[in-house]
């Protein structure tokens, strides 16, 4: 037997914590999970904010969305830094080469 919801109460959304588990990981293990919990949290978000109070974890969602959003910050700044270092060794590289 299926109970129906009561009028007003609320669920949380089924992606809720996906994208909160996403945006913890991102961080602390693997930061090219960030996207994917930025873009997911961003849609996620959008669901709830149109379901007309109908999802309650929009704070899980949000806090997800923005650890996503750190960790992709992150990880462009972690490439373009090594891609100056890559083009700095390489052109110290070629100048020691020459003798100069």
């Amino acid at each position: 037997m299926t109970y129906a919801q009561p009028a007003g109460a609320t669920t949380e959304h089924p992606e809720g914590t996906k994208v909160l588990i996403l945006g913890i990981l991102s961080l602390v293990i693997c930061g090219l999970l960030g996207p994917f919990a930025w873009v997911s949290g961003n849609r996620v978000l959008g669901e709830i904010d149109q379901s007309g109070g109908r999802y309650s974890n929009r704070s899980a969602v949000n806090a997800g969305r923005i650890c996503g959003m750190v960790a992709s910050i992150l990880l462009v700044v972690g490439l373009v830094v090594g891609v100056i270092f890559g083009v700095l060794a390489a052109a110290n590289s070629d100048s020691s080469a020459l003798g100069l």
